[in-house]
């Protein structure tokens, strides 16, 4: 049975990071690991935009805009929203999650969700480097794949499998 696939080699790929300031404890190693998951996979950090925004709330808007301009194969959103003692957690993790997915259906462009929605800060800390690992780092690498799937799936040149071997999380 033919099977199509992605790989995990970023080489020759253009990526955008589009990154809230809120939560910047949080979202700076989530950056951090998505530019070592990418450079780790054999792409150029010179190939890689980073694009800030206020909060996770205007991260679509921003997605948006980013996709619009072009130039890019693949853009990773990226993010923390941690649950308070009122409603507020709901509403911006919940439209954040539906923006960017709106955003991922109406474009060619992969785009990655490496937004964290977490209880506690405690939590947070654990996904951007800590116990649970790198999300950004995940992201990045989610990232590439559907980059390398969306040129394969296109037809378009695709890295070699045997050049794309997993990196490791940090």
């Amino acid at each position: 049975m033919p099977t199509i696939e992605g790989t995990l080699s970023a080489t020759g790929l253009r990526f955008a990071i589009v990154a809230s300031r809120f939560n910047g404890l949080i979202v700076e190693p989530l950056i951090a690991g998505a530019m070592d998951a990418i450079v780790r996979s054999g792409g150029d950090a010179a190939n890689v935009t980073l694009v800030r925004c206020p909060g996770a709330w205007e991260l679509p808007q921003v997605a948006r805009k980013v996709v619009d301009r072009g130039g890019i194969d693949a853009l990773i959103v990226l993010g923390a929203v941690i649950r308070g003692a009122t409603p507020h957690f709901d509403y911006v993790a919940g439209e954040a999650a539906k923006g960017i997915a709106q955003v991922a259906m109406s474009t060619d462009v992969s785009v990655s969700f490496g937004v964290l929605t977490t209880d506690t800060i405690e939590q947070a800390l654990e996904r951007a480097g800590t116990k649970a690992g790198n999300k950004g780092f995940d992201a990045a690498l989610a990232a590439i794949e559907l980059a390398t799937l969306t040129r394969a799936l296109a037809g378009g040149p695709a890295p070699s499998a045997s050049s794309a071997k997993k990196p490791r999380s940090k």
